[in-house]
Order: C-alpha cells, then structure tokens, then sequence
C-alpha cells in the first residue's frame, strides 16, 4: 500500500476542523491521508474529540478510531507538527501580522517539498509570503465553507509562486474528488465571495427598500437561480437563454433592462442604518440554523447532480 499522505492543519476552529473531516473520511482507501493538528487552545484534544464527529454525519463514531489507530494526532509544538508533513494548511485569525510571522517558521521546521497553503478568505499570498526565504512556496486554498461538503476550492497563487506547486495543488484536490479552480490573479475576496456578496449587496437594498422580506428572497433564490446554478454557472444559463445566438443574443434581446438593473442596483454599504431591520427580520424568520440539517440536504442535491452527470 502507498504511503499515506500526511497533512498537517495549523489552527481548527469550523474550517480547520471542516477540512479534518475531508481528509479523514473522504479520501479513498488508495490515498489514505493521515492529519495533525497543531492549535494552541490548552484543550484541544477534548475540543477536537468533542466537536470533529458534528463534521462527520454518519461517520461520527470514526474518530475516536482515528486517534487510536493514529491517523489522526495532536501536536503541542509547531516543529514536530510539521517536520513530516507532506502538505501544512494554516487556517489561522484572519490576520497579516500573523499570517506573516508564521510562514517563516514553519519554513524552517518543513521539508522543502512540502506544499503550504492558507484557506484564508482573503489575505493574498504575496502579503503572508513577504518574509519567507522562499516566497514562490506559498498559495491560497480558499474553500467554500464547509469543505468537507462544498466541492469548490480557490486555488490563488501569488505572482511568484512556481507553477508546479500549483500543478500538485490542483491533482491532490482533484484525487479527492474535489473541484480546484485557480484563480489568475489576487483580488480581494477571491472570486466566489464576490460574486456571493454581490447578490448579497442586492438582497440587502431589496430588503430596505421594502420591495420584499428576507423570507421572500430567500425563497425566490432558493426556487430560481439556486437549482439553476447547480447545473450551469451564470455564462452557460444566459448563454442558453439567447437559443441559437447564445449571450449575444440575449444581450440583443433584453440588454437594455439587463444594463437598466445594473444602473437601479444597491449601493448600501456596511453601517448605512439596513442593519437592524435586515438583522431582526433574519432572526425573526430562521432563528438559529440548523447546519446540520442544512448540510444533509446540500450532500443529496450534490449527489443528484453527481449522479445524473456520471
């Protein structure tokens, strides 16, 4: 059997402990991936044992085995966390000062050919490198939250990171079965949450302007363009709905009220004075979320859709 991949995870609060629970139970027997997890609450062993098996649904009951069978372990010191790691993935406060101090040292305990990567969701690689020996080492993993249930990961190199740690970080997520995309340039936010925060931004003034209620957007999302997007990304959906001429055409046939949405669209901004009637009316409506039942209904849309593309 292959030796296992060993992936060290630097910090487990929901991301961190979201991506223990991809490695360790989406992997297939043929690339088993054993995790260490350096973090430096005082309880963290008592906190992972506690909180890792909500990430795993009905393979709940594997942790405990994970630790006793070693695929999972606690490290106390950054050193001997990442002195054998194959891959080191930092998922830290979202913090340059921070993120800076910590590459060159885990630089000086890792092998050279360790891959490193931050899931930050939105500090550049080309900042947190800024004082490595070797900067071209680094990338962003940027995932859809939770990965371990969300198939996309933003791969965002810097301008000098080489292309062959891009190559190795796009096969390792793609062998377990996920869906790396790389992103060309550094941009805050990356892309995914732009987009997602765009709508949001149209959401919100929908809201404030009284034209509908949280509940109300909620529903039309969730009844158009949600199942829509599932299949077919916004290029490929308009692309169909111009027929034969594709986007040309359905820019020719309804451009104008596409460029008059865009001219009447929000502009609200964070403390514009939305917020206490946004924030009531989410409460109101959906209390707390039930995640779990959230995340049980997502894995059967994406298992439809996996399914119906084999």
């Amino acid at each position: 059997m292959a030796q296992p991949t060993r992936v060290t995870l630097i910090g487990v609060g929901t991301i961190g402990l979201s991506f223990a629970a991809l490695h360790l139970f989406h992997a297939e027997e043929s690339r088993r991936i054993e995790v260490t997890i350096y973090d430096t609450r005082p309880d963290i062993e008592d906190y992972v044992r506690s909180t890792l098996p909500k990430y795993c649904l009905e393979q709940a009951d594997r942790v405990s085995t994970c630790f006793s069978d070693g695929t999972l372990k606690i490290s106390h010191d950054i050193a001997s966390a990442v002195s054998r790691a194959d891959i080191v993935q930092e998922q830290g406060p979202e913090n340059l000062a921070f993120k800076a101090s910590m590459w060159p040292e885990i630089e000086d305990y890792c092998s050279p050919e360790c891959l490193l990567w931050s899931s930050t969701s939105g500090i550049p690689a080309s900042g947190q490198s800024k004082n490595m020996r070797d900067p071209s080492r680094l990338l962003v993993v940027h995932p859809y939250n939770p990965p371990h249930i969300m198939p996309l990961l933003e791969v965002v190199p810097s301008p000098m990171t080489r292309p062959e740690i891009i190559t190795r970080t796009v096969d390792f997520w793609r062998g377990l079965g996920r869906e790396p995309v790389v992103i060309k340039k550094e941009v805050t936010g990356f892309v995914a949450n732009r987009l997602a925060f765009a709508l949001f931004r149209e959401a919100i003034h929908l809201v404030n302007d009284g034209v509908a209620s949280v509940e109300d957007i909620d529903k039309v999302v969730q009844a158009s363009m949600g199942p829509r997007w599932t299949v077919a990304g916004p290029f490929k959906s308009y692309h169909a709905g111009g027929g034969q001429g594709g986007l040309e055409a359905f820019f020719k046939n309804i451009g104008g009220t596409v460029q008059h949405c865009w001219k009447d669209s929000g502009q609200v901004n964070v403390g514009d004075g939305w917020e206490e009637q946004v924030f009531q009316q989410t409460k109101e409506a959906y209390g707390v979320v039930n995640t779990g039942e959230r995340d049980r209904r997502t894995i059967k849309v994406l298992n439809a859709v996996a399914q119906d593309s084999d």
